[in-house]
């Protein structure tokens, strides 16, 4: 009773003009002054004008009577740290209640109930799952340690021993591609704290890590938050501090003398270029300009130098020039997608996060648009005629779940899920995320339109419809994967 009073004069609260406009000013002060450049923000703006009108009609008509009224009878000296301390508590608290109360209306967390199961026949999918990380938590190291004790060991190792072994994912002198989402900023991109712990994790290996990181992505240089495509760059990310992007993040391990860099790809995106072994040395974009007879892509894939002077074809692996030979098994790459409803194909995840290894633009001036395969399972055959994902990890901390509302995520359109999972299948792993969590968060916000983001859903063009076209794909190149429950092990962990 008394908690249930407590609410209903919070909400009362919520409409005072006192509260909205106090509430303003300390939310103008603690933003701006942490980075001056966010007055631009509309946000901000509107802060500013509710501080203004709180300030000519609470705090000058008071300062005023104060000032004629009690002048002589109080030492002003005396009284002014007084009115602060009490400004300071009765914000801090009108703060306070209103943050809880925003964020129970808003719904902007929601805690998801994810169950265990194992699968019924063989050969089946393992997913994990992390559920109540935050990003910037252990939440990857949770997620490996989830792996290993389900025999998917993420470290490779002559020795035996925690989460390494000689079947194990990633050995000490590979170079790990990390390929992200970023063509969108705020929510629309993978979250740099996961990134940042991804990194660091791989830099641990058990026997010390001598290779090589590339976080990479192609924005196609085109549509995404600014119009011109990718970047790892932007101001506003999807992390707990906002400001930290991916170059931000790269750049701090860099600094410290690791061999870690970025490549956005949107660079090269136009440039068309022959294969290492043909004698081009150029950074650039190799076509297959011969469409598939199934899915009808044109295969497109990045060739290119990093800044430690390590030549890679996303195709065939590492490049000798010395040798003039390529070593395909020192190349690995972790699919590393942001979990989001599409306007057009129902659902980003691991399956369509390979849009951003190929050329939209090439493809598209040759007459076989790339973007345009992905509803006839392009992107399967994209996968496996470059180089197939040595791990899928989909980011579910902030998803975005209104049908066909992405993949532009503003903060706003977010919800918060705290998840992340991981499989070697990416198909499982886009069924089983776009099932348990995209669906039930939408049917939980009471979106419409659930068919467009729904798995079971077969009908011509929709998302069910071609995952499957994918798997076969992937399936006919001798990969498993799945979109059949019974086929999959799903294996979770609860965080506290």
């Amino acid at each position: 009773m008394f908690f249930s009073k407590v609410y209903r004069k919070l909400r009362e609260l919520r409409y005072s003009p006192f509260i909205i406009g106090l509430f303003s000013l300390l939310w103008f002060i603690y933003r701006t002054g942490t980075k001056p450049s966010r007055i631009n923000y509309p946000c901000q703006r509107a802060a500013l004008a509710n501080s203004y009108l709180w300030l000519t009609i609470y705090v000058l008509p008071f300062l005023q009577l104060l000032h004629q009224k009690i002048y002589r009878q109080i030492n002003l000296r005396r009284l002014f740290p007084i009115l602060v301390t009490l400004i300071i508590i009765g914000g801090s608290l009108a703060t306070w209640g209103i943050f809880i109360l925003m964020r129970r209306e808003a719904g902007k967390e929601i805690g998801l109930t994810i169950e265990s199961k194992l699968a019924k026949f063989e050969p089946s999918s393992s997913i994990f799952v992390v559920n109540g990380t935050r990003g910037d938590d252990e939440g990857i190291l949770k997620i490996i340690d989830l792996m290993g004790e389900h025999g998917l060991l993420f470290y490779k190792s002559p020795e035996y021993g925690l989460n390494r072994g000689p079947n194990g994912l990633i050995a000490r002198d590979e170079v790990v591609i990390i390929k992200v989402n970023s063509q969108w900023d705020e929510r629309g991109g993978t979250n740099t704290d996961l990134v940042k712990a991804l990194i660091q994790a791989i830099l641990n290996h058990p026997d010390g890590f001598i290779g090589e990181i590339v976080v990479a992505d192609n924005g196609q240089a085109q549509y995404g938050s600014a119009g011109s495509g990718g970047s790892f760059s932007w101001s506003r990310n999807n992390a707990e501090n906002i400001s930290q992007s991916i170059q931000s993040v790269v750049d701090s391990f860099a600094r410290r003398g690791y061999r870690v860099s970025a490549y956005l790809w949107d660079k090269i995106t136009t440039k068309m270029v022959s294969e290492y072994f043909e004698g081009d040395l150029e950074d650039g974009y190799v076509v297959n300009a011969t469409k598939n007879p199934r899915t009808g892509i044109m295969v497109s894939y990045p060739k290119f130098r990093t800044v430690f002077g390590t030549y890679i074809s996303f195709k065939y692996g590492i490049w000798s020039q010395e040798n003039r030979t390529y070593d395909g098994e020192k190349l690995k790459v972790i699919n590393f997608p942001v979990l989001k409803t599409h306007s057009i194909y129902g659902v980003t995840a691991c399956v369509k996060h390979y849009m951003g290894v190929v050329s939209d633009k090439l493809t598209a001036n040759l007459g076989a648009r790339a973007h345009n395969t992905v509803g006839t399972g392009g992107m399967g055959t994209e996968m496996v005629e470059t180089r197939f994902p040595t791990l899928n990890i989909v980011d579910a901390i902030w998803v975005n779940a209104i049908p066909r509302g992405g993949p532009r995520t503003s903060y706003n359109d977010a919800t918060r899920v705290n998840i992340i999972a991981a499989s070697t299948d990416p198909v499982a792993l886009d069924y089983w995320a776009a099932k348990y969590i995209l669906l039930e968060v939408a049917k939980r916000k009471g979106y419409s339109g659930l068919s467009s983001i729904d798995p079971d859903n077969t009908l011509s063009g929709s998302f069910g419809y071609w995952l499957r076209l994918s798997m076969e794909e992937i399936r006919r190149a001798g990969y498993q994967a799945t979109v059949y429950e019974d086929y999959m092990n799903i294996y979770v962990l609860h965080l506290k």
